[in-house]
Parts: structure tokens; sequence; C-alpha cells
């Protein structure tokens, strides 16, 4: 079984309010809230943009999508690494500008050292919400499960998944430990992400590549979200 509506090529490209081309009806894609990566309060004198290489600048990563994002905060405030921003329309409490999206390798090393375990915060937080990808997640090709995408899960694995599945919904984390013997399914969706978050990926189950990149984009985040939002497909 095809994931018919799920499955998305990239199209026509508009200029998005990050600064960068976009897909249309980027307005599904864009993030409230972030987590800190990195903050660097000199800026880095390592990025390709001179404006941060003096100022103060911040990595961050949004908490739906996962974007990867470079922003300014406002003059005087001070960020941790770890917190929560509010990057959402509106009036902002601690940040400026956001600069644009940017990509994986343009990360410093502590964001990247930070980048699982908050990715994996993000995903606990959710866990409703992510729990109903093992029960949704269907056939990409008739060789390719979307399953097998993930980390970890091969044929062996797939079959118990499906098998369980058929039985009734996984409810929680713990419930699909117990029924399937992934030992950290949270670890096993941050790993994927992370995957996809550098690139290079034929299928994306999560992150919607680059523009003008030749890849089949699932959007799973956005049906999980309808999904657990009672939203009609």
């Amino acid at each position: 079984m095809y994931p018919g509506s799920i499955g998305v090529r990239l199209g026509l490209m508009r200029p998005s309010r990050y600064g960068r081309p976009t897909q249309r009806r980027e307005d599904q894609f864009l993030e409230e809230y972030a987590y800190v990566l990195d903050f660097l309060p000199q800026g880095n004198p390592l990025d390709k943009h001179p404006v941060h290489r003096v100022n103060p600048v911040a990595q961050i990563i949004g908490t739906r999508f996962f974007t990867l994002l470079e922003v300014h905060p406002k003059p005087g405030v001070t960020l941790e690494i770890g917190e929560k921003v509010y990057i959402g329309k509106g009036i902002r409490d601690k940040i400026g500008n956001i600069f644009g999206r940017i990509d994986f390798e343009d990360l410093t090393s502590i964001a990247q050292s930070n980048l699982k375990p908050t990715i994996k915060k993000i995903i606990l937080e959710q866990e409703r919400v992510f729990v109903e990808f093992f029960n949704i997640a269907q056939a990409i090709t008739l060789k390719l499960h979307a399953l097998e995408l993930l980390p970890g899960i091969g044929k062996k694995h797939l079959v118990m998944i499906l098998e369980e599945r058929k039985r009734g919904s996984f409810k929680n984390f713990e419930d699909l430990k117990k029924r399937t013997r992934i030992q950290d399914p949270a670890d096993v969706l941050a790993e994927r992400i992370i995957e996809e978050l550098k690139g290079g990926q034929k299928y994306y189950l999560f992150i919607k590549p680059k523009p003008g990149t030749q890849a089949i984009f699932l959007n799973y985040l956005g049906i999980l979200y309808k999904r657990s939002s009672g939203e009609s497909l």
C-alpha cells in the first residue's frame, strides 16, 4: 500500500518569512517555539555571514517541525542553552530578528552536541503525537515500509510492529517498548530526524528537504499533528 496523500514532491517555491525560498503553503511549517542549541554572545567568528561574526547570535531548533534557525536576541538579552523561546508572530520577549534557516553543517560543535538530546526532549514532550507514527506508518513501495527507515528497524522488527498494531494501537512509548522490544522509541525517532537534517536522503519522513532536492517528502509530522488535533486530512 502506498501512502497516497502522504507523499509530496517538492513543488514551486516562493520567498518565506525566514528569508529563504520555500514550498507553497509554507505557513504549514512555521514554528512558534524553539529551543536554544547554542548562544554566542560575542558572535560566531566561523559564521559565513559577516554580521554574525561580531553580533550576538543563537542557533535554535523549532519544537514543531525541527527547523534549524539562526536568530539575533533583542539588545541586552542573554540566552541560555536549552532555553525555550517564543519565535512566532507578534511580540517576542527575547528574540529580535530571525535571520533564517541554517543547515546541519552550519551548526557549531556545541549546537551539534545538543541536537540529539533536544530532539528527544521535544519528542517526549509530544509523546502522544509521535507514538502515533508507529500506528499509522505505511509502505512507501512494494519492498520498503516507512518504519524500515528508522535506525535499527529491520524486516523482523517490522513484522512484529505490524502484527502488534493489528491487535490494538500503541498507547504510549512504554506500551510500544513492551510489545515490540524497541528499547528507546524516542531515541530511534531522534536518530532518523538527525539523518534527515543532515540531508542526502531519498525519502524524508519528517523533515522537509531543501528546495530543489530530488527527494520524496512524506510529511508525517503534518499528518500526525492533524490527527492529534482532530483535523480532517
